[in-house]
């Protein structure tokens, strides 16, 4: 069995809303499929995708084609994951330490 993870269609007219699925690529676009693991919403700004790259690479990992789309969201996805510690990071060292005053004026 050919599997593909790809884009399905969601919504209605003019307000696309898709989920990313696991699916026999020989089944319709908004046809059965195996597995959900994500939504993505192309009218949002900003993080418009969230899905699980982990079940991504398993499915890819097992033989799974991505779509151009979602192979795009999911690289997209891991810069957006890899940036998170960065910034937290950054946030941390930010904050002032306890025990430690600050002169008053």
């Amino acid at each position: 069995m050919a599997v593909s993870i790809r884009l399905r269609r969601e919504g209605t007219k003019n307000r696309p809303y898709y989920r990313v699925v696991v699916a026999d690529s020989r089944s319709p676009r908004d046809g059965k499929f195996i597995e959900i693991i994500g939504t993505y919403d192309p009218k949002q700004t900003g993080q418009n995708s969230s899905f699980s790259v982990e079940r991504a690479e398993y499915w890819i990992s097992k033989g799974a084609q991505p779509s151009d789309t979602v192979r795009s969201l999911i690289k997209k996805q891991k810069k957006m994951a890899a940036a998170e510690p960065a910034s937290e990071a950054e946030r941390e060292g930010s904050e002032p330490v306890e025990g430690v005053s600050t002169p008053s004026a």
